[in-house]
């Protein structure tokens, strides 16, 4: 979905891309967004995505301070004596020393560098969430707009059919061809319409805000480009979940995390580990009598280094962090369960979700057609008749009334029909975000 750069590399991507985007903005304001740039820049202006990225950069900090230990550490200090030292100090005096250690090997470290390698799989997992869940609801939201902007071209419409319903019926309703109800009725269909229309609008607004969060962009400027969305791709509930690269999700590999940090834990308490260490020290007679003290006088240059064996005996403060360590590793396990199964519940309840909505929508589409249909035929009858002749009790040709009354209908049905289509839509992205392809939409995008 994004490149994955260094911390470095990345930040100063972002803060070029950032500085295009500002720079673009007056051109966006007046013109159509694409729905691959809405993604895009709402995936660099999001929190949670910045958030996870700051989560990537400490999880592979810390994976690389546990393999540092391995690595030798050099020390320098440096000291002047302030006041003459008298008697016997018990340690030489020295101007300066270096001192180096290193970790040669520990079994307990082999489980904390496994335990930080899951940890930033953790953490890229969970970025890659963030990005995904931010493209949903950056694509939600623009698809929604736009389906509410066709709504509300349809409302206009049928504003003007039920202003010429009025002006019908009030007519009729004068030459007292039909009841004064009927012109109450007349109004109140264009009363709610009206509402529909306002809110329409209202809900357009919101939409708008909500973009204008996401994206970083000025309220109003993000302007839908229908011809930038791709079709939602057709998935079922039994198209299997795509696992990651290590086959896990971001709760199942921060449990083993804790699970090898845990077991590092208890390791220490009763592993033995092997460790190297040098120092150099640069001894001083300055301010001293200390070769009063010894036979020969004392050396400037002392050099000594060694191999250490720890060898745990007897350490409570180990035994009860290692006691914590379990507890936190069976904590996040139990989690990791529970996030597994309530993810199952949420795929099978979207897959029935799926299913009835994409019954609705077929339904929805049907109804608008038959309006379609129901208008061509008023239509025709009115300006051809409709074949029942003119004896008695034949049936009247369809009045002005009729029309405007199939025009509002069948503009009633479309809002149905593309409301169905949004919810078919959102439950689709839903679903595909849920079984991890949320990849397979954003190609879809990238393709645009």
């Amino acid at each position: 979905m994004t490149l994955r750069l260094g911390a470095g590399s990345g930040m100063k991507w972002r803060a070029a891309l950032a500085g295009v985007a500002i720079a673009c903005v007056p051109a966006l304001a007046g013109a159509q967004v694409s729905l691959t740039t809405v993604v895009q820049m709402a995936e660099r202006n999001s929190a949670s995505v910045r958030l996870a990225e700051a989560d990537v950069r400490k999880a592979e900090a810390g994976l690389s301070q546990s393999k540092d230990v391995l690595i030798p550490s050099v020390d320098f200090s440096s000291g002047l004596p302030v006041f003459p030292e008298v008697g016997f100090t018990g340690t030489p005096p020295s101007i300066w020393s270096a001192t180096l250690q290193a970790l040669i090997f520990g079994f307990p470290q082999k489980r904390y560098i496994r335990a930080a390698h899951l940890g930033v799989d953790a953490a890229t997992e969970n970025l890659r969430d963030a990005e995904n869940q931010v493209a949903l609801d950056a694509s939600t939201a623009y698809i929604e707009l736009d389906t509410v902007n066709q709504e509300f071209a349809a409302a206009k419409q049928q504003q003007e059919y039920a202003s010429n319903l009025v002006e019908i019926e009030q007519k009729r309703t004068d030459a007292g061809v039909d009841p004064f109800s009927e012109l109450l009725q007349a109004k109140l269909t264009a009363a709610q319409i009206d509402l529909n229309r306002v809110q329409l609008e209202t809900r357009a607004q919101t939409l708008s805000k909500q973009l204008a969060g996401l994206t970083g962009l000025p309220d109003g400027s993000v302007k839908p480009d229908r011809a930038s969305i791709p079709e939602v791709p057709q998935i079922g509930g039994d198209r299997p979940p795509l696992r990651d690269a290590t086959g896990e999700t971001s709760s199942e590999l921060m449990a083993q995390s804790k699970q090898q940090l845990a077991k590092g834990d208890e390791e220490l308490s009763y592993l033995p580990q092997l460790a190297f260490g040098a120092q150099y020290n640069r001894n001083t007679t300055l301010l001293n009598d200390v070769n009063s003290f010894f036979k020969h006088d004392l050396p400037a240059n002392n050099f000594s280094s060694g191999i250490s064996i720890r060898v745990p005996i007897f350490n409570m403060f180990n035994r009860a962090k290692a006691r914590g360590s379990a507890a936190d590793a069976l904590r996040a396990t139990v989690e990791a369960e529970e996030a597994t199964r309530q993810h199952q519940v949420q795929i099978a309840t979207l897959s029935g979700s799926l299913r009835e909505l994409g019954a609705q929508e077929e339904i929805a589409s049907l109804k608008q057609q038959i309006a379609q249909e129901d208008v061509k035929t008023v239509v025709t009858e009115m300006e051809v008749g409709n074949g029942a002749g003119v004896g008695p009790g034949a049936q009247p040709p369809p009045s002005p009334k009729a029309e405007e009354l199939a025009r509002i209908d069948e503009r009633q049905k479309y809002q149905d029909a593309l409301e169905a289509q949004l919810s078919l839509s959102k439950a689709r992205l839903d679903l595909l975000r849920a079984l991890g392809h949320m990849q397979d939409w954003l190609s879809e995008l990238h393709s645009k």
